[in-house]
């Protein structure tokens, strides 16, 4: 088995049923902060299957795009973060 194979048969359908799991998550989350851990770790695995994406077709133009989306990813957290600080002070 090569390279593409295992992530043909193997990493993409982990993938797939993770990203189920998470929309199920940000689906049924009972507060705020879970969806948007959820939508957080949904752009994470995104990034993932962006990056088998770019190794299967061997383009590593593709990798722009994920280093994009893991810094709109971290710096959205690290607001949203600031703002959950903020109003717990307010309380």
């Amino acid at each position: 088995m090569t390279l593409t194979d295992y992530l043909y048969y193997v990493i993409l359908p982990i993938l797939a049923f993770s990203v189920l799991l998470i929309v199920y998550r940000f689906i049924k989350g009972p507060s705020i902060a879970d969806k948007i851990i959820a939508l957080d770790v949904l752009i994470t695995t995104g990034i993932g299957i962006i990056g088998v994406y770019s190794i299967i077709h061997g383009r590593s133009t593709f990798l722009d795009t994920a280093m994009i989306l893991a810094l709109i990813a971290f710096l959205s957290t690290v607001a949203f973060s600031y703002y959950l600080e903020k109003r717990n002070r307010k309380k």
